[in-house]
């Protein structure tokens, strides 16, 4: 079993399963209210509903059962294939799907999807099987997947060897002085949260590009390239240097844009073919509600 504290601090209010889903971004809703029903989550050290309305300075004790064995399940659904041969698939992952099982999110995901729709390289674990690369639950966007092994080690080292395109659109808080720049801070579990990730002196190197694409009056689109692929780095970086992604539950301030979750979007990937070493590129446009809300800020500036 594993455990976690934190105190509720000013800026949290409401319901005791939606706060304590905010530091636990991997859970779902459900699986919080489980464990509250069972006294697994304490405030004050005592037991209470999922209904219960947090009070600043609250204690908030969380104990997470050891994690049972999760079955890998082919689940046909309708996925947004943009590139498919013998060796690779490139993806555009919805926004709300998680990319591989893990406990409190065992179906609906990326990999039950694609193991009803093609085999995938086994190498990479039990249970990430062809995942080369993940992006969050809430960010939309491209991803490869290698459906042999061989693909898998080729991918995997371009990964690596950071010869590979990712470039990511985000909408941003704030207004930037420049017009592009390079954030190079290390990133590591947060020592006061770890379901989040901080920039730590001993964390691992951590590099994002980012430059100005469109300027609204609180707020900001740019453009970003991964050098590393840190987890959460973008959203770590950006609100490292002032800028929270908009919409972020986990990093970005309270009074933000509405929408699912944090805009952002893993909108270009390129990299060399692992069977023919043809240099591919691809891109897709940003969901729905993205383009929709860069159309309610531009008619607001």
């Amino acid at each position: 079993m594993e455990q976690f504290s934190f105190t509720i601090t000013e800026d949290e209010t409401g319901r005791l399963d939606k706060i304590v889903t905010s530091h636990f971004p991997d859970l779902s809703r459900s699986k919080i209210q489980k464990l509250i029903k069972d006294e697994l989550i304490l405030v004050n050290h005592m037991s209470t509903n999922s209904r219960y309305k947090v009070n600043v300075n609250d204690s908030i004790d969380v104990t997470l059962p050891d994690p049972v064995k999760v079955d890998l399940i082919p689940e046909k659904m309708d996925l947004d294939i943009v590139y498919e041969d013998q060796d690779v698939i490139v993806v555009n992952k919805p926004q709300g799907m998680v990319v591989h099982p893990a406990p409190g999110h065992e179906h609906g995901t990326l990999v039950n999807g694609l193991l009803a729709h093609s085999p995938l390289a086994t190498i990479n674990g039990e249970l990430r099987p062809g995942i080369v690369h993940r992006i969050d639950k809430d960010t939309s966007g491209l991803l490869m997947v290698a459906k042999n092994d061989q693909a898998m080690l080729s991918l995997s080292a371009q990964l690596k060897a950071k010869t590979n395109q990712r470039k990511y659109l985000a909408i941003v808080h704030g207004n930037f002085k420049e017009e592009s720049g390079k954030i190079d801070a290390p990133i590591g579990r947060s020592k006061k949260d770890r379901k989040k990730m901080d920039i730590v002196e001993d964390g691992r190197p951590a590099v994002t590009h980012f430059k100005v694409l469109e300027r609204f009056n609180d707020y900001t689109l740019i453009e970003c390239q991964l050098e590393t692929g840190r987890t959460h780095q973008i959203r770590v970086h950006m609100k490292y240097i002032g800028h929270p992604v908009a919409g972020d539950p986990l990093y970005g301030p309270k009074n933000t844009l509405k929408g699912p979750g944090q805009f952002l979007h893993a909108a270009l990937l390129g990299f060399k073919h692992p069977g023919t070493d043809e240099e591919l590129t691809f891109e897709v446009e940003p969901p729905q509600i993205f383009k929709d809300t860069l159309e309610q800020l531009r008619k607001k500036h």
